[in-house]
């Protein structure tokens, strides 16, 4: 256009205006973000997971929180345990201090202290190899946080718990995605199902170590994230919280297996399969892509660490020698359940003959933190607590029935995978040892059970109750050195 078109196109009204680019059109970068925070909170699943999710978090941590302190303030701080109980990690900070922790520094969380100030020392043997087991996300998260000034348990609380709300809204959008996907169950809203997903997770008879120095709560939502993540197709974000999963615990190396399955045979919201007609054929429904690569980060979360403990001068392959300490071994593939099965009667038939406290744990080290070394002894408790876990055991194996039928296959193959590493690894004086922790991270399970309750609506009240229950009466044992789990 010259200048005199230009004048023309001035004064002709009839004429068109120039249409804008492109680049005129696009939002600015600035406002892109913003735009997509308000459609976030536009969304009504959004909005509903954030608040239920919020209600769940406070109201169990305040349960629990309060009981702890109530029962110390009436019974005190429980009997002196010869754990490992470095003064000043788990004690020592003057008798309000002490009570204030004691919901949430209690046995395991002494070695994630530990590590998060000394690391992985070689020179504090005897106790290297056992530190070892403990894997090194959860400190190092521990640690920053600590850098900011904030007391080591008061950090550890503090990442526990954003962990958990992560946790608890990434099972709420999970939950509800699935079960809409399917149009509910037996005339159950998927709204109710995710509901119930969260309030079950909140208030678990062993939800307390959610908030305590422990590992489950980070683990839960990295493990609860690859599942969102995979299920919209967005593999690099898959792999990035795989890995960290992996560098969390060991159970998180199993999590390629869900993301694989999920990849070749879905469901997913990414994209239509590409054999539409392999819905029920063993053939996967999706081609592999470049993007499938992505998965091969999962195992480098593991890989990382034991490189890293053979780069500072240790074995690299510690963290499996250490659960000698706890004398876990080889039983062969889910060979643990029956012998846990046996431990359950032999534990039953003690109670019924009204006999005393047996012994399950022996530990013949040292504690190299302590003003002068002393010998951890072995810890004795009733026999009903292989009774206890026992009943755990079998109300697993009734809720991996459930996923194995109602969730899809990626969901069964994740809660089978994971379960199979302390069911093939027993400790020998208490088979079952640990596995109420074991199964309070497997989210899949608690999706199943959440929607069999949706359809039952008479029976969430009592449900929910017995659990929070159980949750106060374990967290009270925990909170006053009473090992559970």
């Amino acid at each position: 256009m010259n200048s005199d078109t230009a004048e023309l196109a001035a004064v002709d009204p009839t004429s068109e205006p120039p249409v804008p680019s492109e680049a005129a059109l696009a939002p600015p970068r600035r406002s892109r973000l913003p735009a997509a925070w308000e459609r976030l909170r536009a969304d009504p699943e959004h909005a509903a997971a954030v608040s239920e999710s919020w209600r769940a978090l406070w109201s169990s941590r305040l349960l629990i929180w309060v009981a702890s302190v109530a029962t110390i303030l009436a019974f005190g701080f429980g009997p002196v345990r010869h754990a490992f109980i470095p003064r000043g990690v788990t004690s020592g900070f003057g008798w309000l201090g002490d009570l204030l922790a004691a919901p949430a520094a209690r046995w395991d969380g002494s070695w994630y202290l530990v590590i998060a100030h000394y690391g992985y020392r070689p020179d504090l043997f005897p106790f290297t190899a056992s530190r070892t087991a403990f894997f090194p996300l959860y400190p190092l998260g521990l640690r920053g946080i600590s850098t900011l000034g904030v007391p080591a348990v008061l950090a550890g609380v503090l990442l526990s718990m954003l962990a958990l709300a992560l946790a608890l809204y990434g099972i709420h959008r999970l939950a509800s995605l699935e079960y809409a996907s399917r149009g509910g169950i037996a005339g159950a809203a998927s709204g109710e199902v995710a509901r119930l997903a969260v309030l079950l997770t909140a208030f678990a008879p062993m939800a307390f170590f959610f908030s305590a120095i422990y590992s489950e709560s980070l683990y839960l939502a990295l493990s609860v994230g690859v599942f969102w993540f995979a299920r919209h197709g967005r593999w690099a974000w898959v792999g990035v919280l795989g890995a960290l999963a992996a560098a969390t615990r060991s159970a998180g190396l199993v999590l390629v297996l869900p993301a694989l399955i999920l990849y070749l045979y879905g469901p997913r919201q990414d994209r239509p399969a590409d054999f539409a007609r392999r819905a029920r054929s063993l053939l996967p429904r999706y081609r592999p892509r470049a993007n499938l690569l992505w998965l091969g980060l999962i195992p480098a979360g593991l890989a990382a660490y034991l490189g890293y403990l053979s780069l500072a001068g240790g074995d690299a392959l510690s963290p499996f020698h250490a659960q000698q300490v706890w004398d876990r071994h080889f039983a062969g593939p889910f060979l643990g359940a029956w012998d846990g099965i046996k431990a359950g009667f032999e534990g039953a038939l003690q109670l019924a003959g009204l006999q005393g406290g047996h012994t399950y744990v022996s530990n013949a080290v040292t504690d190299p933190l302590a003003p002068s070394p002393r010998a951890l002894t072995a810890t004795v408790v009733s026999p009903g607590h292989d009774v206890l876990l026992l009943a755990f055991l079998l109300a697993g194996a009734v809720a991996t029935v459930g996923v194995l039928r109602r969730l899809p296959l990626a969901y069964g193959a994740y809660v089978l995978a994971a379960l199979a590493l302390p069911l093939s690894y027993p400790v020998s004086s208490q088979p079952l040892m640990s596995l109420p922790r074991f199964l309070v991270v497997l989210f899949p399970l608690t999706i199943w059970f959440a929607a069999w309750l949706a359809a039952r609506p008479r029976w969430q009240t009592p449900v929910l109750g017995l659990s929070a229950v159980l949750m106060v009466l374990f967290a009270v044992d925990f909170a006053t050195w009473h090992w559970v789990a």
